[in-house]
């Protein structure tokens, strides 16, 4: 969002200054507010151009394409002269990985089990910034991850807190379970003082990672992420990585749930950030029987009804997969012949960690010879070639 004013010359006589802001901001449920020059250093955006040049962003073609603007605000919008940071808490009321173990059900991402938070702390920091344009006559424009903004090293910066070695923002106040928002301004405030990192000799994060996600500390592949796999990626999951997901359907915590940090963590106070008791490890047999319709209705207002209900049933077929469960083969079974291939695909890879050799192989006579996608007919093969 972009705020413009008919008043340019009240700029250097601030009426609305950093304590305003900030106690406006906690009083809209921002947990805190910092503030930096609306610039980073080159070594950031070389280490950005690195990761893709090495092909760790995987198919997410918006970050080469968005480099050089991703580099630094400046490129995006010249006259930006000041980043408020904000971070909105959503801790959550219990371990998030207790779900991992219960594995006929399914485990989802903590910040993906309540409204869509990008539409709850866009709207915040929309109050705010029209609130800056009005007293002082800023330009302002608003940012929740979703635009070419790094917004990570910019709360490292402004002192919110620092990049972890899994490469998340980690707080000393509030661990690491923050939402992270960003007004730019043309307007100068005082900066705040940067965070220095405070992992130490700590490799929590690195070793629990299920798929070996960090090359090196500080270093992601998004190639190997689940919350990669599950979200953005499109296609098939590469099959060496499909038993090393459990039953993790929508995003992964587990590098964010080790974190020592998160014992200064606080549960989630704004109402809109509180878990739905329905999407506390769901039944794997209940979201399997989502048509299209009923994943729209039960996802409404959900940051997973963007992934569309094929990818999500995919998703839902790989923990299935992983369940050990043969009660949960008839609802894999069922979805063999969907009218989407990425669906059917999941199906048959669940079927044959499911099923034994000789109901495998009765299914594949029948199912087989009809099957017409490529990708689909090589599941069976190498389905049949493992078992």
């Amino acid at each position: 969002m972009s705020t413009s004013t008919s008043e340019p010359g009240r700029r250097r006589g601030a009426r609305f200054d950093k304590p305003d802001i900030v106690a406006l901001a906690r009083s809209l449920g921002f947990s805190e507010c910092r503030f930096c020059e609306a610039s980073l250093a080159e070594k950031t955006g070389a280490r950005l151009a690195q990761f893709v040049a090495e092909g760790r962003h995987a198919t997410m073609a918006w970050m080469e394409e968005t480099l050089a603007r991703r580099r630094d605000p400046r490129s995006m919008w010249p006259q930006a002269r000041t980043a408020i940071v904000l971070a909105m808490n959503y801790g959550p009321w219990g371990d998030p990985l207790r779900t991992l173990s219960h594995k006929d059900r399914a485990t989802v991402s903590v910040y993906a089990r309540h409204r869509d938070y990008h539409d709850i702390v866009k709207g915040r920091l929309k109050q705010i910034a029209q609130k800056i344009a009005s007293a002082n006559g800023f330009e302002v424009k608003v940012f929740v991850d979703t635009a070419p903004l790094m917004e990570k090293p910019l709360g490292e910066k402004a002192g919110l807190g620092w990049q972890g070695k899994h490469t998340n923002l980690v707080s000393r106040s509030l661990g690491s379970w923050f939402f992270i928002g960003t007004i730019l301004t043309d307007g100068e405030l005082e900066a705040d003082a940067a965070e220095t990192d405070h992992c130490g000799n700590c490799r929590a994060c690195l070793d629990i990672c299920p798929t070996d996600a960090f090359p090196a500390p500080y270093q992601l592949d998004a190639r190997r992420c689940i919350s990669y796999l599950t979200i953005e990626h499109e296609g098939p999951i590469p099959r060496p990585l499909r038993a090393l997901m459990g039953n993790r359907i929508y995003g992964c915590d587990d590098c964010l749930a080790v974190c020592p940090w998160n014992k200064f963590a606080r549960v989630a106070s704004e109402a809109k950030l509180v878990a739905r008791e329905e999407l506390d490890a769901p039944p794997l047999a209940e979201l399997a029987g989502l048509d299209d319709a009923a994943f729209r209705q039960f996802f409404s207002g959900s940051p997973i009804k963007r992934i569309g209900r094929d990818r999500f049933i995919r998703n839902v077929l790989i923990a299935i997969g992983n369940s050990g469960d043969p009660a949960l083969a008839p609802h894999a079974a069922a979805l063999l012949d969907n009218p989407a291939p990425v669906v059917r695909g999941a199906a048959v890879w669940a079927l044959a960690r499911l099923l034994g050799r000789e109901a495998f192989d009765a299914l594949a006579g029948t199912s087989l010879p009809d099957e017409t996608d490529a990708q689909v007919r090589e599941e069976w093969r190498a389905a049949m070639e493992a078992a």
